[in-house]
């Protein structure tokens, strides 16, 4: 009896840590913001396809991108408006998605260049790819949800397919955030 018992607590202890991994998940959705409300410390992100995305913000939430005004230094929100194309990284639980990371992408926030993956390094790290004019770029990968895209695009006749690299650069370094396959 006292294994049974052993066993089916040590069962429960598995489960509980794979229900956490999978909630720990990070998600990306590409839009620009229709809503901010900061009472409620949320944005709300529309995609092309009308999907309308509310994303909540929490002290951790990295934004990259933003204006950098005092008043938005302050703010939680740190500047982000409607009107802003951003990508936010997520995690969801409960139906409720919460803002890990959102770039602001335009003129000093998040670059972008299309081309042509032609290798992911290892373990999905670096992404090398070409764009239309023939010139290759290395990008680093930032975070484990990027480089698990990066595998993914690497997977097979993936190799060779068109992306949208979302990018920024700190010391000649291009570091990707987010892929969006064309």
């Amino acid at each position: 009896m006292m294994k049974f018992v052993f066993r089916l607590l040590l069962l429960g202890c598995f489960l509980a840590v794979s229900v956490r991994a999978a909630n720990d998940a990070v998600s990306a959705v590409h839009g620009v913001i229709t809503k901010v409300d900061s009472m409620a410390q949320t944005i709300t992100v529309k995609t092309k396809d009308g999907t309308e995305h509310t994303v909540h913000f929490v002290g951790k939430t990295a934004v990259h991108g933003a204006e950098a005004t005092e008043a938005g230094a302050k703010d939680t929100m740190q500047g982000l408006k409607e009107g802003s194309e951003v990508v936010a990284h997520y995690t969801e639980k409960g139906g409720e998605k919460t803002a890990v990371e959102v770039d602001r992408v335009g003129k000093d926030g998040v670059k972008t260049m299309d081309g042509t993956v032609s290798n992911v390094g290892k373990d999905g790290k670096t992404v090398a790819l070409k764009s239309a004019d023939g010139t290759e770029h290395t990008f680093s990968v930032a975070g484990k949800d990027t480089a698990e895209a990066a595998k993914g695009i690497g997977k097979g006749s993936e190799k060779s397919a068109k992306v949208t690299v979302y990018y920024t650069e700190d010391a000649g370094k291009k570091v990707v955030h987010f892929f969006e396959k064309l």
